[in-house]
């Protein structure tokens, strides 16, 4: 199934209606591979005193220095990454009112392309200006009366999904 099929069985969101099929280790290998040298290596960092309330070993490892702020950008570049070239040039599309948005928007400037964020009205301001800050076109929409996702449908772009499902993943 192409990334940028439309007739998922599932939403755009990535919310899938099928059972959830966990990657292999060859699709991590290859996400990784596509991630290299892009998506900042953060470090674990060990936390002693939970670890010895716990007797274990305890790590925390802070997303807050990835790209973006959050580890939603290693997602949304390696889903952008998987658009054929000649499809990924028409751009992309996500609904997000965070996170997701942002690591889309990064990732679509990375590949010179446009992207397109539906994100809800009362999403936070910073999100909003952030999103659009990376370059991305913010289309607003109101939860109650309107559909993000026939709002995102309506776009020639690829749809990148918030999640990798075995609906919303290429073949």
């Amino acid at each position: 199934m192409n990334v940028t099929d439309r007739n998922v069985a599932g939403d755009i969101a990535g919310r899938a209606t099928a059972a959830f099929e966990a990657p292999t280790i060859a699709d991590i290998e290859a996400a990784a591979a596509r991630l290299a040298g892009v998506a900042f290596e953060t470090p674990l960092l060990p936390l002693p005193d939970l670890s010895a309330m716990l007797g274990a070993d305890v790590y925390a490892k802070p997303e807050c220095l990835q790209r973006t702020g959050s580890f939603k950008f290693r997602g949304a570049f390696n889903r952008v990454s998987m658009i054929p070239e000649a499809e990924r040039a028409a751009g992309v599309v996500a609904c997000s009112s965070g996170n997701h948005a942002q690591g889309v928007a990064a990732a679509a400037a990375l590949y010179g392309i446009p992207a397109t964020i539906v994100m809800p009205r009362d999403a936070p301001a910073t999100k909003i200006a952030r999103t659009r800050m990376l370059g991305a076109e913010v289309v607003l929409y109101d939860r109650q009366t309107e559909d993000r996702e026939a709002i995102a449908r309506g776009s020639p772009a690829s749809v990148v999904p918030r999640s990798c499902t075995p609906t919303t993943m290429p073949a």
